[in-house]
């Protein structure tokens, strides 16, 4: 419960607005969990494009930690260090996210790399105005046409 709470005062105020209009042009995002940020598919070697609550855009590319454990392993992840599987986690990520890497940059889209015990991802994020729902929905159409979408 307490998690919720946290959560609840980050949302945006425009936020379920914004987002019943995004699913309603858009009707390829979907929720992980009711009411929570908003994903899709931007069908581009696993790109996936996140809208969240509290009034972010994400682009971001990820592997599984166990694929990249098997990948570099051959079936024995127990011999790997978490500096290892991050170092080859990247280099499997390099060409996805080098690919797009200049036009997100160039929209004003920053760049971290995120690590948990489940997976590795690329994200590059950008703070959205949910008070402008139509600049919201043109930069979820850009995202679209810049990852084929």
């Amino acid at each position: 419960m307490n998690e919720d709470s946290v959560e609840a005062k980050s949302v945006h105020p425009d936020w379920e607005a914004v987002r019943a209009r995004l699913k309603r042009c858009h009707p390829t995002f979907f929720e992980l969990e009711a009411g929570g940020a908003l994903l899709m598919d931007l069908g581009s070697d696993g790109w996936l494009l996140e809208l969240t609550p509290d009034g972010r855009l994400l682009c971001q590319m990820g592997m599984d930690i166990e694929d990249i454990m098997s990948l570099m392993s051959e079936g024995t992840p127990e011999d790997l260090g978490t500096d290892e599987v991050a170092k080859q986690a990247k280099y499997y990520l390099q060409p996805a996210v080098a690919k797009f890497r200049p036009a997100l940059h160039g929209a004003g889209f920053e760049e971290t790399t995120e690590m948990t015990e489940d997976y590795v991802a690329a994200t590059f994020h950008k703070a959205v105005d949910y008070h402008k729902p139509d600049e919201v929905e043109q930069m979820v159409r850009w995202c679209r046409q810049q990852f084929g979408a």
